[in-house]
């Protein structure tokens, strides 16, 4: 996420960060983001990230990224997920 969020500031993009207390407690937060949103729990952050998304792409990544794209997917497959308004 980090190495995605440094190429878009360097194209002039607008990088907004979702991130957990306990993350940001540990030094995770990248230094250079436009704004850092900061949650209590890994629910609330997936849920923010879904309410700011415009479309989903799942990037090479561990278990975390695997399990944010399976829920996301999930939502989509039963219909319960709206970006712009509309179930997808």
């Amino acid at each position: 996420m980090g190495a995605l969020a440094a190429a878009a500031l360097a194209g002039g993009g607008h990088v907004t960060g979702v991130i957990t207390e306990r993350l940001k407690g540990k030094g995770h937060t990248h230094q250079h983001l436009n704004a850092v949103e900061t949650l209590p729990t890994m629910q609330a952050r997936k849920k923010r990230m879904i309410e700011m998304a415009d479309a989903f792409v799942a990037m090479p990544g561990g278990i975390g990224t695997l399990e944010e794209f399976m829920e996301v997917w999930t939502l989509n497959q039963l219909g319960v997920l709206f970006l712009a308004g509309r179930a997808l």
